[in-house]
């Protein structure tokens, strides 16, 4: 029996909330609380007997409130939060402003500012982990120098939240034109893809497992393409030679692979010709995807981010109930933030669910705790963290949200885990915890001056636009009113 005469001292008490463990058990705890000490839960339970066992410094009282496990959003790019909308529909007019913006528009302050707004609006919508790849449009990554990626992680460690960068090349062809600038002075670059080896492996040197472990890299290669894009087949020897490397980097340093955009057959061309697949590997999107694609990723461990509100989800479909019917782990990512999604994982959890119901014509298809454990302790499988977080275990890391159940869209007080999956959003997450840290309560940040963020954002976004003459993607095309289609 615990002693009560002499109660534990810890740092945090959680009490009084609607706790949804996500454990093992998967217990939804009525009355419930969480207890930490430094950066680890110590005890989950009742609140009586928390309350019995522990002498908290600090206590949040989470009544009529949800108690979740933080969410982890496996997918998205760095730099996209500063490119929103830009095209207004145009999708070929975005991934050429996304090439140019990346290699010749942007400077340190760019990413700095960028890394800075995206995890503000995580740490807001009660996101504590998220991956970007460092760059994005047709697999445009900023690795000429790793001075951009250091102002990243710079921007991550302020905020407090939990990361993982994704570096690799540009796709084929190069040298790839890179721009540096000081003021208004501009330097062209020439970069070889050896080059951007050189910069990846300084990445990884100089960041991963920085801000108390809560900075993470990891590698990133372009999707090879041949049978739908066949001009990608004169740059079939690259990318077996850069698959052969990366996989290397990745093995030597104990990182994660992650790849953005397969469909088709892909998947098992990256299996059986290039190595990728394998309990590390986490690839996203993956549309329409074959018997075979399936098999191997089932086979190998390798496992699928499905981006339900992504224009690539529109295009076709990630087959989420038959990879998981056939036992391969899938989590969630925002794709965020551009062209046109936010960083809410909420909101792609809805999404989610109708997506694939709206498929099979069937409301049961996708129960709702399995889209929950989809952004937490199935998405920390894919990270290979699930031992670390995504769940409300003791001994786990204190990455928790509390979202408010007490509003009109929430009512009535009942049946928790749908009212989080179906009805919250981002704005109704009132605190959120990462590594035992209180970074927002009351839905008051304390790390970042929310003000100040955003103002740097629009003066790098300014910037970035009259670098680059994109001004004109950011007028409204004359189909935005009273037409179909743009």
């Amino acid at each position: 029996m615990p002693d009560t005469t002499h109660p534990q001292q810890v740092d945090l008490l959680i009490e009084h909330g609607t706790v949804i463990t996500v454990d093992g058990e998967r217990r939804v705890i009525e009355d419930g609380a969480v207890a930490v000490l430094a950066d680890r839960i110590v005890a989950v339970g009742a609140t009586a007997d928390l309350q019995a066992r522990y002498q908290a410094k600090q206590i949040i009282n989470a009544h009529r409130k949800a108690v979740l496990p933080g969410l982890i959003d496996c997918h998205a790019h760095a730099g996209h939060g500063l490119i929103k909308t830009m095209g207004g529909g145009d999708s070929a007019a975005w991934m050429n402003a996304c090439q140019s913006i990346y290699t010749v528009g942007s400077d340190e302050e760019f990413w700095y500012a960028e890394a800075k707004l995206a995890a503000l609006e995580r740490l807001k919508c009660g996101t504590t982990t998220g991956v970007c790849l460092f760059g994005g449009g047709d697999s445009i990554m900023r690795v000429d120098d790793p001075k951009y990626a250091a102002r990243h992680c710079d921007a991550i460690s302020q905020t407090g939240t939990r990361s993982f960068l994704a570096v690799g090349p540009s796709r084929p062809p190069a040298p790839r034109i890179y721009a540096e600038w000081k003021g208004k002075q501009r330097t062209d670059r020439a970069i070889s893809f050896e080059q951007m080896v050189e910069t990846c492996e300084e990445i990884i040197r100089s960041q991963h497992g920085g801000a108390d472990g809560r900075i993470n890299i990891c590698v990133t290669l372009p999707v090879y393409l041949p049978e739908h894009e066949p001009e990608q087949a004169q740059f079939a020897d690259i990318f077996r030679s850069q698959a052969r490397e990366y996989m290397d980097m990745a093995r030597r340093h104990g990182l994660t692979f992650t790849q953005d955009g397969h469909r088709c057959g892909t998947l098992k061309l990256a299996h059986e010709e290039l190595a990728l697949l394998g309990e590390s590997s986490f690839m996203s999107h993956c549309i329409d995807l074959t018997a075979e694609d399936i098999e191997a990723c089932a086979a190998t461990g390798t496992r699928i981010v499905h981006n339900p509100s992504a224009i690539m989800s529109i295009r076709g479909r990630c087959p989420v109930p038959e990879l998981l019917e056939a036992g391969v782990t899938v989590s969630l990512g925002s794709d965020g933030i551009a062209p046109d999604r936010s960083y809410d994982m909420f909101r792609h959890m809805f999404q989610c669910m109708h997506y694939h119901r709206r498929h099979f014509r069937d409301a049961g298809v996708l129960p709702h705790g399995k889209v929950l454990e989809m952004v937490t302790i199935d998405a920390a499988r894919t990270l290979g963290l699930e031992r670390e977080i995504g769940s409300l275990e003791a001994g786990k890391k204190a990455d928790i949200i509390l979202v408010d159940l007490f509003k009109p869209h929430m009512m009535p007080l009942n049946m928790p885990v749908y009212r989080v999956t179906c009805f919250a959003n981002g704005g109704d997450v009132t605190t959120t915890i990462v590594n035992g840290k209180v970074l927002m309560d009351a839905g008051r940040v304390f790390t970042v001056d929310e003000a100040e963020v955003m103002e740097l954002a629009q003066v790098a976004t300014d910037r970035m636009i009259e670098r680059t003459g994109l001004q004109h993607l950011l007028e409204s095309p004359a189909t935005l009113w009273r037409a179909a289609h743009y």
